[in-house]
């Protein structure tokens, strides 16, 4: 039992963090957020929500520059003020972000936000047996080589999540009329509009690459087709 307690300890902390950073997460995002109000925007979320028989979808607007969309831990949906400056300026459609808001809807629908605390008290209790091991068998750098593997499983995870969402909005704009081609144009475009400059090695990037992306989009059209 006392070998066990570190690792129960890891996973307990997992969960207190967890929890502690949805309602942080949340706190900030009710002090900083407000209701998305767009004509526009709105006719192409009511088609998404007719298309899941739903009455409205509900998008707030983040005030952050960063151009981004999110799924917070309690289910709600929402775009950053730099993505709706890029859609005001007309560099991204009301389409386009249709995509994002589907996207994010995905990872909601999917249970991705709340599987994400039991990934996380997973992982450290990985890590804790892998420092372990690791710590003995290589003394000095066990610990750096622990975080490298833990790293790896958990961008893993995350260009799973990647994936699958990026399938759900696929099918629902599909099923909304919208269709895929503003969701592949976006993708195609979304490191010129961030100013992204380069990336990490693919094991340790939490998304997977743009064409990689794209082509799996083409796929499921291919198989749908």
């Amino acid at each position: 039992m006392l070998r066990l307690a570190p690792i129960l300890i890891a996973i307990a902390y997992g969960l207190v963090y967890w929890h502690f950073s949805a309602w942080r997460t949340a706190r900030d995002l009710d002090r900083t957020s407000t209701p998305l109000a767009d004509a526009r925007l709105k006719a192409v979320t009511d088609r998404l929500a007719r298309a899941l028989d739903l009455p409205q979808i509900r998008v707030h607007v983040h005030e952050s520059p960063v151009i981004n969309g999110l799924a917070a831990p309690d289910g709600r949906i929402f775009l950053t003020r730099g993505f709706l400056d890029r859609y005001e300026a007309g560099q991204v459609s009301a389409e386009e972000l249709a995509s994002v808001i589907a996207h994010e809807l995905g990872h909601v629908a999917l249970g991705h936000t709340r599987r994400r605390m039991i990934d996380f008290s997973g992982q450290n209790a990985v890590r804790v047996v892998l420092t372990a091991v690791l710590g003995r068998l290589l003394p000095g750098i066990g610990l750096w080589l622990a975080n490298i593997l833990v790293g790896m499983l958990a961008a893993g995870l995350s260009r799973k999540d990647e994936y699958e969402a990026d399938e759900y909005a696929a099918a629902l704009l599909t099923k909304a009329g919208i269709g895929t081609a503003p969701q592949k144009a976006l993708l195609q475009r979304l490191d010129t509009l961030t100013g992204a400059r380069g990336a990490p090695p693919v094991w340790l990037a939490s998304h997977p690459s743009t064409p990689d992306r794209v082509r799996a989009i083409e796929a499921l059209e291919s198989r749908w087709q």
